[in-house]
């Protein structure tokens, strides 16, 4: 896999996740911890493509 096709992969990655954030947050069932677990994620997600982009 080279690195632009790994980076394009992590992008789909990050915005199915912050997809997923912004339907947890206006559903009243979903818990805190979920949503902190999936932020910290996409940011993990973001700190690599930045990395993997530079």
């Amino acid at each position: 896999m080279s690195v632009t096709s790994h980076v394009e992969e992590l992008r789909r990655k990050h915005q199915t996740l912050s997809d997923a954030v912004e339907k947890a947050q206006r559903s009243p069932g979903a818990s805190d911890l979920e949503i902190t677990a999936m932020k910290r994620e996409k940011l993990r997600l973001k700190e690599e493509i930045t990395r993997l982009s530079h």
